[in-house]
């Protein structure tokens, strides 16, 4: 059986990227795959057939049309099941890595937004996979994008299936959970008595850095004079973030980390996840934090900020979104006893099903066939 993966770029550490891996992996031995993407950074997956199509235009949504039109004119073809990461006419699957555009469009942005080349042609793009005339089916990472799916496309419920979280069991808090907390906090000199908030993801205005810094820029002169704000990802503008930081008085106070630095270690080290994202389908560093025993505040706008509520593993700030809400949830989550967090955090990583979602995404794909 022949599957091709496509999506338009593929980069190291990108969280619908590595669900790309997983799910390739789990399909490896039992189908011949092949992935294709406009741009791939870094080494390709081993075994894999990696396509990198020339798509070069005079601007990005000329080269996304260019891509499409290959999608479906040179791979369609040349394979058995297509399965596309990015919203794309022509797919056999989707896996949705992404929330409901055309929601946002209208309950988020004014009316001009609707009429940009590039939010059209991802308008044209997502219809194309949800709309009544397409036969693409849908692999839904939470009931937050079903619900808004099913309310702008009315897409029909056989074609839209949900898929559990994929997290991997290495992010579980283990028996060298302490070893690695001491090790963290000694090679960054954080103090008994001192705090750690940790914030991890790329592309940080989304991921909402900005509501993070001024957060911890509300907080009592107590708490935050003992706070260590740890920032991994990365991020096109580094220095205006440094810079943003400096500005609220938090500059000394804010560690940038690279995106290999180790997600099992960081968390053990840190008190707090923080992840005010502005948006976001699932959220796979949420469950990761849940199971490592990291106590949670995020947004509800975030896809699996269910389970930080399932777990009561942390706070949710409530949408719509309240800058001064999440100033307070973070002051208190920070006073507060956390330990009851990280037992039940643990609790649930041990008795839910977190884990299994790319051997069961290969299983639908390959069963394809038959059905």
């Amino acid at each position: 059986m022949r599957l091709g993966f496509v999506l338009f770029n593929w980069f190291p550490h990108g969280g619908l990227q590595q669900d790309l891996v997983k799910i390739v992996r789990a399909c490896q031995g039992r189908a011949d795959i092949s992935i294709h993407c406009m741009e791939w950074e870094g080494r390709t997956l081993e075994g894999v057939d990696t396509h990198v199509v020339n798509c070069k235009r005079f601007s990005k949504t000329a080269a996304r049309t260019a891509f499409a039109n290959h999608v479906l004119q040179e791979v369609k073809p040349k394979v058995d099941v297509l399965i596309g990461f990015n919203r794309l006419p022509g797919l056999d699957y989707y896996f949705a890595a992404d929330s409901c555009l055309l929601h946002r469009a209208q309950h988020e942005r004014g009316w001009w937004y609707r009429l940009t080349p590039r939010v059209r042609q991802y308008l044209r793009f997502e219809d194309a996979v949800f709309g009544s005339h397409s036969n693409t089916i849908a692999l839904l990472l939470s009931a937050q994008q079903r619900q808004q799916y099913s309310d702008q496309y009315n897409t029909p419920a056989e074609r839209l299936v949900d898929l559990p979280p994929g997290i991997e069991r290495k992010h579980r808090a283990g028996p060298d959970a302490a070893a690695l907390r001491e090790h963290f906090r000694a090679e960054f000199n954080i103090k008994p008595d001192e705090l750690v908030v940790l914030q991890i993801g790329s592309s940080f205005t989304t991921k909402g850095v900005e509501r993070s810094l001024l957060a911890l820029a509300a907080l009592p002169a107590d708490i935050r004079n003992r706070l260590h704000y740890f920032l991994m990802g990365r991020d096109s503008r580094m220095q205006q973030w440094q810079q943003r930081a400096a500005k609220l008085g938090m500059g000394q106070r804010l560690h940038f980390l690279g995106a290999d630095q180790g997600v099992p270690r960081c968390m053990q080290g840190a008190d707090l996840l923080l992840h005010p994202s502005l948006r976001e389908s699932a959220g796979m560093v949420i469950l990761e934090a849940i199971v490592a025993g990291l106590p949670v505040l995020t947004t509800a706008a975030c896809g699996y900020a269910s389970h930080v509520i399932a777990a009561d593993a942390g706070l949710v700030c409530d949408e719509p979104f309240e800058q001064a809400r999440l100033n307070n949830l973070l002051c208190t989550m920070l006073k507060a006893g956390r330990q009851p967090w990280r037992q039940n955090g643990i609790q649930y990583g041990q008795t839910r099903n977190l884990y299994d979602m790319p051997l069961l995404v290969a299983d639908i794909l390959l069963q394809h066939r038959t059905s």
